[in-house]
């Protein structure tokens, strides 16, 4: 390791520091003079910590109320210093009165990171012990800490495939490779730091550690560096390069040189590690270039003066009061993380059988995990163009009035608006960057409405679409979802890579802002979005299904948002008895196959009368004159909204049956009068939903139920449960509308506002004779995903195939299908009812075994049935033949590529299953 770089102020000397603008506003006067609050131990670390008497007081107060809740904190009993020094972080935030650096105070505890957070997640027991101010806090510094591990660990791994670890006698004796190396991690962090203001974005500082390496890179001696670096900085040498008079040159003429040198070297960095090399260029021209300029350092021995920019770096660390990430250098414990929580990436990967050989994959660090999901968006994107295709450009010549110049304007305009708020988001040097993100969501986008056009195409048998895409909002929403899958595609961080849910600043909703885009009109896209664009990766129709949940959950809800002008038009359809959406219709699979067409042009059907079997089958989207209708006629039911209560629906019912399944399962019989508390709230009460959370609907409504059922559930014990659920955000409990511009607890909510218009509703289910319970809604798989389990052969006697494993499985690169077996692949059963695993696997035996006859297991406890040979027609039915028996392996392995070829028709029809069902469903 590098020698440690030396501290100027280290933490023992900064808590001797005077700060005379910080805390009171003087320098703080001795303990004896000053109110005395809890120990003396309790008061040192205040005085070390320069805080004022304000914060002791509240970190006080903070520890004597969590050190007496009954079973919290087990284990850190014995340690106060550490829950004190967690205290007055948590006071210091509240107030605005940071006195000291988050470094600074795990330094002063002798805290490691990692289990500071962990003891901040343990002592968040109430719903008021940690503001949701600490919490944004807390959040910001673990996101910064992730990025920071992340790329120092990548460092370390790229630094030794670089340099040579004991280098040539050539080289100087004042060049060390210790010194290369610190020299090199200060100048990235004071890039980082001066370059971006959104410091959490793990491939943009990426990008900007591979420009600095390519730096320093050309400024070592040949001798320090291993091949092929070593060759190009020697012929960079030979052709009379930057490096020749290094010590006569001043560094903003080398600088200068450098943007006209050969890029061999950035080159062959992103070739190893998967970046697109323009990208890289653009970061390197834009952004590193004009940071060196402006840094104003002198060199010493060829490189940077080491001292002159940690001396900048201190500054920036001590105004930004976070983390200090010289201390990687010197592998300070402080950074390190726990034994018990170690990175995923330093896990050994392990068989899931001992006898099973096929490729393993390697764990892949957060960096790797990062530049591989964006491979997977460039595999996609390569082929696709920045403008109309020819095919687009027919459909726009076919409409009534053409589209193509309104969509050229639109996009060009939005990109403008795109690229000035990603520079105003994560700095002004990154406008090329926002802008080549953008072109890459313009050809999603045209690729997308391609797809879609296709399909409305085939479905309703019409060439105009000249309603449709002359719809501002669809485009603004179609072009709006395919940039946020590429945000959120270079938006993977560093906490994402074990699967945890972690946001940055330009998460969604954020395009929603940029484009000044409603919630509720975004939601209306996203489905067809994902059905239009099969290669979409597995991450990013999960990231999709998250930003509708969302919507549903609260931005739609929001109070300038048109849903509930739609649901006050539905109340007036029929009168004050409609409802969005009714009840009886709960119990009915959900259909999947509505277009965003549907939704967009929505209504496109007159109203059924009740009980009409009138066709499901929608209005052709053209562009025809519109028939006046009489004035007596009512407003037709719209689709959106119908399915919109729908989706929240059956999404109320599965956060509620996942709580009382926790909570009350002594009580079952509970559930379903919590449900219909619940939808009657949505339904009738719905004003309650606006600039709020589905969930705090949801809690109220079980608290209710139980208090007016002598069930004792508090509502600590229910926003604890709640806190473990996925998806779930600690500001749903804490932070609830009371009335206009005033919030505070979920329980201030309950008792001033839920009870207060629901009481009446409320009392009646302590009666013998509750009210009519509602129906529980149909519970399907997700539309967007298929499911873990295995699927049915449509028409088939007792045929499943497990899931197709996803072939973009990334190590060092593309793992292509071939290199995956049968059993890692797809797994099979022929001829026997559903059961364990077991069954599968018995028959992936037989078809890596030598025998060929295909023997039964006698495990098998239930009575097995011959066989069956598998025929497929052309329109892709099967049909079970069972004159026959398989005669051999070679013929099951050739039916079973049959099988596999026709997995897109299965799950399709998964997708649609139970159609039948619901042929009386309105959309």
């Amino acid at each position: 390791m590098p020698p440690k770089p030396p501290r100027k102020g280290g933490a023992a000397a900064k808590g001797q520091r005077a700060s005379p603008d910080r805390g009171t506003g003087g320098t703080s006067p001795p303990a004896a003079a000053r109110l005395e609050f809890g120990e003396t131990d309790f008061v040192a670390l205040c005085d070390t910590l320069r805080v004022s008497d304000t914060v002791r007081a509240n970190a006080w107060k903070t520890y004597e109320k969590v050190s007496s809740a009954d079973g919290t904190l087990v284990g850190y009993s014995e340690k106060k210093k550490d829950m004190w020094g967690i205290c007055i972080f948590i006071a210091a935030v509240d107030l605005d009165e940071m006195t000291f650096t988050f470094t600074e105070l795990l330094k002063s505890i002798g805290m490691r990171v990692c289990t500071c957070f962990q003891l901040l997640r343990e002592m968040d027991v109430n719903m008021d012990t940690i503001s949701t101010k600490v919490d944004s806090n807390v959040s910001r510094l673990n996101k910064k800490y992730d990025v920071l591990s992340a790329l120092y660990h990548k460092f370390e791994r790229t630094c030794a495939l670089i340099y040579m670890i004991q280098a040539s006698s050539q080289t100087s004796a004042e060049l060390s490779l210790p010194l290369v190396l610190k020299t090199s991690w200060i100048t990235f962090l004071l890039a980082k730091g001066k370059v971006l203001q959104m410091e959490d974005d793990l491939v943009i500082s990426f990008q900007l550690l591979l420009c600095v390496l390519d730096y320093f890179i050309k400024l070592s001696p040949p001798s320090m560096l291993k091949e092929p670096y070593k060759s190009h900085v020697s012929a960079m040498s030979v052709n009379g390069s930057t490096r020749a008079p290094r010590r006569g040159q001043s560094r903003s003429t080398r600088t200068s040189k450098q943007t006209d040198t050969d890029t061999k070297v950035i080159e062959v960095l992103c070739k190893e590690y998967g970046c697109n090399l323009d990208e890289v260029k653009n970061v390197y021209f834009t952004s590193f270039i004009p940071f060196l300029n402006s840094v104003g350092i002198v060199t010493s021995n060829g490189l940077p003066e080491v001292e002159d920019l940690s001396k900048q770096y201190e500054e920036l660390y001590l105004k930004n009061k976070d983390i200090d990430a010289r201390l990687f250098l010197d592998n300070d414990e402080t950074l390190q993380h726990n034994h018990i929580e170690c990175l995923q990436l330093e896990r050994t990967p392990r068989k899931n059988n001992p006898d099973e050989e096929l490729n393993l994959i390697l764990p892949q660090t957060p960096v790797r995990a990062a530049m591989n999901t964006i491979q997977q968006l460039m595999m996609i994107l390569n082929s696709a163009s920045d403008k109309p295709s020819d095919n687009l450009l027919s459909y726009f010549n076919n409409c009534t009035v053409n589209p193509k110049e309104g969509i050229l304007a639109r996009v060009e305009n939005l990109g403008n608006i795109f690229k000035e708020k990603f520079a105003e988001a994560v700095g002004q040097g990154c406008a090329e960057i926002g802008s080549q993100r953008y072109k890459l969501g313009v050809r999603l986008y045209y690729r997308v409405m391609e797809s879609m056009l296709k399909s409305e195409e085939e479905r309703l048998s019409v060439h105009n679409f000249s309603k449709l895409l002359n719809n501002n909002i669809f485009h603004t929403s179609l072009l709006a979802c395919a940039v946020e899958v590429v945000m959120a595609t270079y938006g993977r961080n560093a906490s994402q890579s074990d699967g945890t849910s972690t946001e940055t600043d330009l998460s969604f909703p954020w395009i929603l802002n940029v484009l000044d885009l409603k919630a509720f009109d975004f939601y209306k896209v996203i489905e067809s979005f994902i059905k239009a664009e099969p290669s979409l990766t597995r991450e990013m129709i999960k990231h999709l299904e998250r930003c509708e949940h969302r919507i549903m959950e609260s931005l739609a809800w929001q109070s300038d948002s048109s849903l509930f002008d739609l649901i006050k038009q539905s109340k007036e359809r029929e009168g004050q008895v409609d409802q969005p959406e009714p009840t009886c219709t709960f119990n009915f699979p959900l259909q999947h196959n509505h277009t965003a067409a549907d939704l967009y042009l929505s209504p496109v059907r007159s109203p059924k009368k009740k009980g009409s079997t009138a066709s499901l089958n929608p209005t052709p989207i053209i562009d025809a004159q519109p028939v006046l209708a009489p004035q007596t006629q009512k407003p037709q039911k719209s689709t959106s909204l119908s399915l919109f209560y729908k989706k929240v629906y059956r999404l109320a019912y599965l956060r509620l049956n996942t709580l009382c399944l926790r909570l009350l399962f002594d009580h079952p019989e509970l559930e379903h009068l919590i449900w219909t508390l619940f939808q009657h709230t949505l339904q009738n009460e719905y004003e309650l939903m606006k600039d709020r959370h589905l969930d705090q609907i949801m809690m109220c409504s079980m608290y209710g139920i139980c208090k007016v059922k002598n069930v004792d559930l508090r509502f600590k014990i229910i926003v604890t449960a709640y806190k473990e659920l996925t998806n779930t955000n600690q500001e749903t409990f804490k932070r609830v509308l009371i009335r206009e511009g005033q919030y505070d607890s979920i329980i201030v909510f309950y008792n001033l506002v839920f009870m207060q218009k629901l009481k009446t509703n409320i009392l009646q289910y302590a009666s013998n004779r509750p009210p009519t319970l509602s129906p529980i809604p149909h519970i399907p798989r997700s539309p967007y995903k298929f499911s873990n389990s295995p699927l049915r052969v449509p028409a088939g006697n007792n045929i499943y195939i497990s899931p197709l494993k996803s072939p973009y499985k990334f190590s060092e690169g593309m793992l292509s299908p071939t290199k995956m077996t049968p059993r890692s692949r797809i797994l099979v059963s022929i001829g026997e009812s559903f059961g364990t695993s077991e069954k599968f696997q018995k028959i992936n035996q037989m078809v890596g075994s030598s025998d060929h006859q295909l023997k039964r297991s006698a495990e098998v406890s239930t009575a097995p049935k011959p066989l069956k040979r598998l025929r497929f027609d052309i329109e892709g039915q099967d049909e079970a033949d069972g004159s026959k028996h398989l005669p051999g392996e070679s013929k099951f392995q050739q039916k079973l590529a049959e099988m596999t070829s026709t997995r897109t028709r299965m799950q399709k029809q998964k997708l649609n299953d139970g159609t039948d069902a619901s042929a009386t469903e309105e959309k």
